[in-house]
C-alpha cells in the first residue's frame, strides 16, 4: 500500500505481511463467492475500530481482514447485488494529519483502490450509500464486527449494529439478516495460501514451547515463562500471542483459562501452558503440560498417559467424510476408562447429581431423567476447534453440513483433565453424591491440583490428518529436553 509524507517514508504498513503472501486475487474470489450466495441484497462488513487504549495494539477483525486484507482502522465494505450485477466500495477515514504526526500513516483512496482491487471512497459517503441502498428494497446482510463469533450473542455494542439499528429506525421496511454464517461458511475451508500462514504459526509457537523447557525450574515465576515464550514469538516475526497466554502451575493448572501469571512455580508440580503465536493475522493454538522439576512423578504420568491416550485415538479416527463428533467420542471414551481406573470415578457411565448450572442439558453431559456424568467433574471442556484468523475459527465439520471433515480443515486436538482441589465441594447432599464422595475422595485427595492439557494442530490430508505443531508431548521427550537445562537453571 502506497504511503506518502516525509515522515512515514521508511515505515512498513501491517498489512505488509498478509498481502505479500495471499494474493489480491484470492481476497477478490473471497467476495464473488460470497455474492453467489445470496440472490440480491447489500452485505455490510464492518472493519474494527480504533483502539480506545494503549495496549494491545489495533488488530482487524477476522471477517474483514478475510474479504479485504485490508488491516488499517475505522473501515467498512458495502458490496451490492442487484439484478446479477455486482459491486462493491471499500469506506476508509480521510486521514487526520495531527494524528498522523503519531501514527505515521497516510493512504489515499487510490493507494487503496491499487492494492485492494476495491473501489475506494471515504467514510463521509458511507452512510449517505446505505441511506440511498436501504429505499431500493433490498435486504441487508450485516456481518458481526465481534472479535470472535462466540462472542456475537452477548455484544450489543458494536458499531456496526448500532449503525444497522439507526439505518432501520429510517428506513421502516429495511430487511436486515445476519450475514455471518455466510462468510463462515467461506472461511470453514482454508486455502493453500492460508494454511502456509497457519504451518508458520504453528513452527513460531514450538519454538516458544521448546524455549520454555529450557528454563521451567522451581523458584521460576510463572510470568518468566510467559515472558520467555512470548520473546520468541515476536523475535520469529509473530505478529502477537494468538489469545491471552494460559501458564498455571500446581492449582493454576487446573483452572481452564488462568491468565494471571504471577505465581512461582513450585517442585513437584506440573506447569500447563496453553500459549501459541498469530502471524500474518493467523493463529496456533498449543498446550503442554510438563513438571515443574524435570521429572513427572507417578501420578503426574498416569493422568498425563490418559490425556496423551486420549488425543491420539482422536488422531485416528479423524479423516474426511469423518462426522464431527468421531475425535471427541474417541478421546472421551479413554477418559473416561482412565478416570475408572485411577478411581477418580465410580465407573465409566456413573453419574451424581450436579448443582443447578454446572453440567450441560444436552448430551453426552446429561440424559433426560439422569444425573451429570462423574467424569464431567474432572473433564469439562471440548476437545477441539477450528483455527485460522481467529483462535477458535470456523471450520468444515463444525461450521458447513455435512459437519464433517474435509481438506482444508484446520483444527486442534486438545483432551484435557483436571484434578481441582474443590472438586467434591458445594455438591448437593444426596445419598447418590454421598456414596461417591466416599469412593473418590482418596483419590481425588492424592491427585489434586494436577491439571494436564495436551493441544496440536492439524490439517486433514487425503488419507487422515497431519499433526503440525511439533514441540515435545511424548513424556520422554519432554523430560529429556529439561534434562538439557543448563545448571542454573535447576
Amino acid at each position: 500500500m502506497r504511503i506518502v509524507g516525509p515522515l512515514i517514508a521508511s515505515l512498513t504498513l501491517i498489512t505488509a505481511a498478509a498481502q505479500a503472501q495471499i494474493a489480491a486475487a484470492e481476497y477478490a474470489g473471497r467476495r464473488d463467492s460470497l455474492m453467489a450466495a445470496v440472490d440480491s441484497g447489500i452485505i455490510f462488513v464492518p472493519g474494527a475500530r480504533t483502539p480506545v487504549w494503549h495496549y494491545p495494539a489495533f488488530r482487524q477483525l477476522p471477517a474483514f481482514h478475510y474479504l479485504t486484507g485490508y488491516l488499517e482502522p475505522d473501515a467498512d465494505l458495502v458490496m451490492v447485488k442487484r439484478g446479477g450485477a455486482v459491486s462493491g466500495v471499500l469506506f476508509v477515514p480521510p486521514t487526520n494529519l495531527r494524528v498522523a504526526l503519531y501514527d505515521g500513516r497516510y493512504v489515499d483512496t487510490t493507494a487503496v483502490t491499487h492494492e485492494t482491487g476495491l473501489a475506494s471512497r471515504y467514510v463521509d459517503g458511507l452512510i449517505p450509500t446505505l441511506d440511498s441502498l436501504a429505499g431500493a428494497g433490498l435486504p441487508l446482510y450485516l456481518v458481526a464486527d465481534v472479535e470472535a463469533n462466540e462472542f456475537a450473542r452477548s455484544d450489543s455494542l458494536t458499531f456496526g449494529r448500532n449503525l444497522v439499528q439507526a439505518l432501520q429506525a429510517r428506513h421502516a421496511g429495511l430487511e436486515v439478516k445476519n450475514g455471518t454464517p455466510l462468510v463462515d461458511r467461506l472461511r470453514a475451508r482454508r486455502s493453500p495460501a492460508e494454511l502456509a500462514l497457519v504451518r508458520k504459526a504453528v513452527g513460531i509457537s514450538d519454538e516458544g514451547h521448546r524455549a520454555a523447557l529450557a528454563m521451567i525450574a522451581p523458584g521460576k515465576g510463572e510470568n518468566e515463562v510467559q515472558a520467555t515464550m512470548e520473546y520468541t514469538f515476536r523475535r520469529l516475526g509473530a505478529d502477537r500471542p494468538s489469545y491471552a497466554s494460559i501458564v498455571g502451575s500446581g492449582p493454576n493448572s487446573t483452572v481452564l483459562h488462568y491468565d494471571a501469571g504471577f505465581r512461582t512455580m513450585q517442585r513437584g508440580e506440573v506447569v500447563l501452558m496453553d500459549v501459541a503465536a498469530e502471524y500474518a493475522g493467523y493463529a496456533a493454538d498449543v498446550t503442554r503440560t510438563v513438571p515443574v522439576s524435570g521429572t513427572y512423578s507417578a501420578d503426574q504420568r498416569a493422568i498425563y498417559e490418559i490425556v496423551l491416550a486420549a488425543q491420539k485415538a482422536a488422531e485416528r479416527y479423524i479423516k474426511p467424510g469423518a462426522g464431527r463428533q468421531v475425535g471427541y467420542d474417541s478421546a472421551l471414551a479413554v477418559i473416561k476408562a482412565g478416570l475408572a481406573r485411577l478411581g477418580l470415578i465410580e465407573s465409566p457411565d456413573a453419574v451424581f447429581d450436579a448443582p443447578d448450572g454446572l453440567c450441560p442439558s444436552r448430551p453426552p453431559f446429561r440424559k433426560e431423567g439422569e444425573g451429570c456424568p462423574q467424569w464431567y467433574l474432572y473433564s469439562f471442556h471440548g476437545y477441539g476447534h477450528g483455527i485460522g484468523l481467529d483462535v477458535h475459527d470456523p471450520s468444515q465439520h463444525t461450521d458447513v453440513p455435512p459437519f464433517t471433515f474435509q481438506l482444508g480443515d484446520a483444527f486442534t486436538i486438545e483432551p484435557g483433565l483436571y484434578v481441582r482441589a474443590n472438586a467434591l465441594d458445594n455438591l448437593p447432599d444426596t445419598p447418590r453424591n454421598q456414596a461417591m464422595i466416599r469412593k473418590v475422595k482418596p483419590a481425588v485427595e492424592r491427585l489434586r491440583n494436577i491439571g494436564v492439557r495436551i493441544e496440536d494442530d492439524y490439517f486433514v490430508t487425503p488419507t487422515g490428518v497431519e499433526r503440525v505443531s511439533q514441540a515435545p508431548r511424548e513424556i520422554a521427550d519432554i523430560e529429556a529436553a529439561m534434562r538439557k537445562r543448563s545448571p542454573a537453571t535447576h
